[in-house]
C-alpha cells in the first residue's frame, strides 16, 4: 500500500506503481485504469493525488486518456527496442481477430511473483507437490552413465531420444493411441508442440479453429503468426458444433485446436458423440485436429479422445509432462500420421535442429520404472482433495462455478468485472486469472480461472471478499 511516512509523495508513489505494472504487462496494454474517483476511494488518497499520478504516466508516455472514456495503458516497448516487422495479415475475405493484447499478462505475473503467498491465478502446480526425489535419481543415473559424454559431445536425434519416443509409443497405446516411435517427435514442451504442428499445417492468412473460453496463449501465438481465429464456443460435451458447420461452409478452416480432456479453464471433457460428429466434419471439409493433452496425467485413461478415435489419421495429438513434474522440464511431444510427422519433424529441426537429450533419456527411465504412474496417482489424489476444500470456499463466499469443477482448474463466477478485480488483488499481493484473458476478443467477464491446488487458503478468499465489497 502508499506509505504516507515516505519522503516520496503519494502521487510518485501512486504512479510508480502503475508504471512497474504496466512494464511488467501486470496492467495489459489497451487495459482501462481505474477511474480517478475509484482509484482514490481504493487508494485512500485525493482525487488530486490520483489526476497527478496520471498525468506523471501519461508524460512517460505510459499511458493515454481517452475522452469521456477514461485513461488506458499503452503499448509500452523498452527504449532501444527495434520494431518488429508487422506478422502476415489474414485475406481480406477472413480478417483475423486481433489477439488478446493481454495474453502475456498471465505468464509474465507467474514469472514476476505478486508475493509468497499461493496464487490462485498460476497454471502450475505448488513447487511442493512437484518435489519427486525420483526426479533427481533419474538424472543422476542418466549423467552417471558411460554414454553420457558421448551425448554431450553431439547433436541428439532429430525426432528426440529414441528410448523416450519408445517408453511414449507405450504409453499412447494404454491410451488407445496407434503411434509407433517413428510417429513421433519431442519437443521443448507441450507449447512448442502446438507451434510446431500449428506451423507445418498453416499458412498465414489460414483459417483456424479454436475453443472458446481457451488457452489466451494460443490465442494470441495464432494470431502473432498471421492465421485468422475463428473461436468456437466449447459447452459441457464438446464445441458447439453448429458454430463450427457454418465455418467450415463460409471459411473452410484448415485446422481446429482443441483441449478434449479437462480443457483450460473449464474443466470439461468431451462426449463420445460431440467426438463422433466432430470427426465427421473434419472428413466432411477436410481440416485437421490438433488435439492438446497437457491434462491427461489429471484423469483416467479412459477419458474420450479425438486422437484414439481417429487413429492419427486426421488428428495431431501433443502432450508434455510440465505439469506433473517441473515447469522447467520441458519435454513435450506431438504424434501424427507418418508423412504429417515428417513435416513436423522437418519444421521442428528448422526451430531447434534437435532437443536436449539428458531430460529425455531421464525421463524414459522415470517412464519405463513405473515412477511417473505412480506420482500421477498420487498427485490426482491430493489435487482431489484440494478440489473439495476450493468448492467449500467457493460456496462458502456465495458464488459458483460455470462449470461443474474437474482437473486442476475451476471457472467461478464473481457476478462483477474480473479484469477490474484483478488489478485490486494485485495490491494485496495475489495474482488471479480474469475471464477476459480466455477469449479472442477483449471482452468484460464475471468470470474467473482459479488453480484448486492453490485456492485452498482461506486467506485468500477474505481477501476477495473484502475487495469485492470494496
Amino acid at each position: 500500500m502508499l506509505t504516507r511516512s515516505s519522503p516520496e509523495p503519494l502521487a510518485e508513489q501512486l504512479s510508480a506503481r502503475f508504471a512497474e505494472r504496466i512494464r511488467t504487462r501486470l496492467i495489459a496494454p489497451g487495459a482501462r485504469l481505474p477511474s480517478v474517483r475509484e482509484c482514490a476511494r481504493q487508494q485512500g488518497v485525493s482525487p488530486a493525488t490520483v489526476v497527478a499520478a496520471y498525468d506523471r504516466l501519461q508524460a512517460a508516455g505510459l499511458v493515454e486518456a481517452r475522452r469521456q472514456r477514461g485513461f488506458f495503458a499503452r503499448d509500452f516497448q523498452p527504449a532501444g527496442t527495434p520494431g518488429a516487422t508487422d506478422p502476415p495479415r489474414a485475406s481480406a475475405e477472413h480478417a483475423a481477430r486481433p489477439a488478446p493484447i493481454d495474453a502475456t499478462t498471465l505468464i509474465r505475473g507467474m514469472f514476476h511473483g505478486a508475493s509468497d503467498k499461493p496464487q490462485p491465478g498460476s497454471g502450475v502446480l505448488p513447487a511442493a507437490w512437484l518435489d519427486a526425489p525420483f526426479l533427481g535419481q533419474a538424472l543422476r543415473r542418466v549423467t552417471a552413465a558411460r554414454a553420457v559424454a558421448h551425448t554431450l559431445l553431439q547433436y541428439g536425434e532429430p525426432a528426440g531420444d529414441a528410448g523416450l519416443r519408445a517408453a511414449l509409443s507405450r504409453r499412447l497405446a494404454d491410451l488407445q493411441i496407434p503411434a509407433q516411435p517413428t510417429q513421433i517427435v519431442t519437443t521443448l514442451g507441450a507449447t512448442q508442440a502446438l507451434d510446431i504442428a500449428s506451423r507445418a499445417l498453416l499458412r498465414a492468412g489460414d483459417p483456424v479453429m479454436v475453443d472458446e473460453p481457451g488457452w489466451a496463449v494460443e490465442f494470441a501465438r495464432l494470431s502473432a503468426l498471421g492465421y485468422t481465429i475463428l473461436p468456437v464456443p466449447r459447452g459441457p460435451d464438446g464445441p458447439d458444433l453448429a458454430v463450427m458447420q457454418r465455418y467450415c461452409e463460409v471459411h473452410r478452416p484448415r485446422l481446429y485446436v482443441t483441449v478434449s480432456v479437462l480443457h483450460n479453464p473449464t474443466g470439461y471433457c468431451l462426449g463420445p458423440a460431440s467426438a463422433h460428429r466432430v470427426l465427421q466434419l473434419a472428413v466432411a471439409h477436410d481440416f485437421h485436429i490438433l488435439e492438446d493433452d497437457s491434462y491427461s496425467h489429471f484423469v483416467p485413461g479412459h477419458a474420450t479422445r479425438l486422437s484414439a478415435l481417429d487413429g492419427l489419421e486426421r488428428t495431431v495429438y501433443v502432450g508434455g509432462f510440465a505439469k506433473l513434474l517441473a515447469p522447467n522440464w520441458r519435454v513435450g511431444f506431438l504424434a501424427a500420421a507418418p508423412s504429417l510427422a515428417e513435416r513436423m519433424l522437418d519444421t521442428k529441426l528448422l526451430a531447434t535442429l534437435t532437443t536436449p537429450a539428458l531430460g529425455e533419456k531421464a525421463l524414459a527411465w522415470c517412464l519405463e520404472q513405473g515412477l511417473l504412474r505412480r506420482h500421477a496417482e498420487r498427485i490426482r489424489e491430493r489435487l482431489g482433495q484440494a478440489r473439495q476444500r476450493s468448492a467449500r470456499h467457493v460456496k462458502a463466499a456465495g458464488l459458483r462455478f460455470a462449470a461443474e469443477p474437474a482437473g486442476l482448474f475451476g471457472w467461478v463466477d464473481l457476478g462483477q468485472d474480473t479484469e477490474a478485480l484483478a488489478q485490486r488483488m494485485l495490491d494485496e499481493g495475489y495474482l488471479i486469472a480474469p475471464g477476459a484473458l480466455f477469449h479472442a476478443e477483449r471482452r468484460p467477464s464475471t468470470l474467473m480461472r482459479i488453480n484448486f491446488a492453490a485456492a485452498q487458503d482461506a486467506g485468500f478468499w477474505e481477501v476477495l471478499a473484502r475487495v469485492r465489497k470494496g
